[in-house]
């Protein structure tokens, strides 16, 4: 039996709907949202995830809001990206591989071919290795890229990883719909 309510009485808010995703990158992020500790509590009174680790969904379904982090280095992560930038209405992208290339990145100063054969064949632990060719490994990009290079980002968390603290100022401040605004007290690239 659902609950009507009565003259005057306001009908709860709709839980906003938040998805969470980690392509090329350390899941640092997504250990700082988990670091939000008794906030968390406070968080699903206020939405309900949808893909996260907290929920163990594999695949995103439509979201209000997706926080994503890590860059792009290989063919799935672009594939992932536009899925999620599809399903997402609000797309954030967190922390510096997300927003720069991140560590991921600092691959680009080589060519491809360069850095598979100095990692899969010279590399003294893997002598007479060879440089993995199977169709279920994901083809690597040439470049790591930031996301705003291929999809729309609404919004940018920075740090390396973003402080629990930035996240939740940051969330609290786009789930009461203004517009989120971090101190540099709140940024940190450790």
């Amino acid at each position: 039996m659902t609950a009507v309510p009565t003259q005057g009485a306001t009908a709860p808010r709709r839980k906003l709907r938040v998805a969470t995703t980690s392509l090329a990158g350390c899941f640092g992020c997504h250990m700082s949202l988990l670091d939000i500790d008794e906030r968390l509590f406070d968080l699903v009174e206020r939405i309900e995830f949808d893909r996260s680790p907290l929920t163990d969904i594999k695949t995103c379904g439509p979201c209000d809001l997706g926080l994503i982090e890590g860059g792009i280095c290989n063919a799935e992560n672009v594939h992932v990206l536009h899925e999620f930038r599809r399903q997402c209405r609000v797309l954030v992208a967190v922390g510096a591989c997300a927003i720069t290339g991140g560590l991921p990145a600092q691959r680009n100063q080589f060519e491809l071919g360069q850095c598979l054969q100095e990692v899969y064949v010279t590399e003294p632990s893997l002598a007479r290795g060879g440089i993995p060719n199977d169709p279920e490994l994901p083809l690597p990009l040439d470049k790591v890229h930031p996301l705003h290079e291929v999809v729309k980002i609404d919004y940018f968390l920075p740090g390396c990883p973003p402080s629990a603290d930035a996240i939740w100022a940051f969330l609290d401040d786009l789930l009461a719909g203004r517009t989120p605004r971090l101190s540099g007290g709140l940024l940190h690239y450790d």
